[in-house]
C-alpha cells in the first residue's frame, strides 16, 4: 500500500489550501483515511478523517469550522481543504489508511495499514 500526499506550501494566515493524498496500487474504496500532522518538537496528531462510506467524519477541535476532508474513490484520493490557516496549523502533514468498518474511521496510529511520506504546510506572512 503507497499513499502519496501532496499540495503543501507556504500559505498567508487566513489563506487556503487544499491537500491531496492519493493511492498508488491499490483502491482506497474499503479505506477509513485520516489525516494528521507534525509540527517540530511535538507529537504527530489527529487532524481529520473520514470513514470509507464517506459518511463519518472527525476532527480535531482546533480546525473545526476552517477545515474539512473529502473522499474521491473514483480517483482513489481523499483530499484536506484548509481555510482559515493559522500559524499553528504549521507541520508536516500525512495521510493514512486503516481497514476499518465503514462507518468508522479514528487516529490511532496502531491500526494504520499504509502512510505517505508528507507534506510541508507552512503558515507565515
Amino acid at each position: 500500500l503507497k499513499l502519496v500526499e501532496s499540495g503543501g506550501g507556504l500559505v498567508q494566515p487566513g489563506g487556503s489550501l487544499r491537500l491531496s493524498c492519493a493511492a498508488s496500487g491499490f483502491t482506497l474504496d474499503p479505506y477509513a483515511i485520516a489525516w494528521f500532522r507534525q509540527a517540530p518538537g511535538k507529537e504527530r496528531e489527529g487532524v481529520l478523517c473520514i470513514s470509507s462510506s464517506g459518511a463519518i467524519r472527525d476532527y480535531l477541535d482546533s480546525v473545526k469550522d476552517r477545515f474539512d476532508i473529502s473522499r474521491d474513490n473514483a480517483k482513489a484520493t481523499v483530499y484536506l481543504q484548509m481555510n482559515n490557516v493559522k500559524p499553528e496549523d504549521t507541520g508536516v502533514y500525512y495521510c493514512a489508511a486503516a481497514y476499518l468498518d465503514s462507518n468508522i474511521c479514528h487516529f490511532i496510529k496502531a491500526t494504520m495499514r499504509a502512510w505517505g511520506q508528507g507534506t510541508q504546510v507552512t503558515v507565515s506572512s
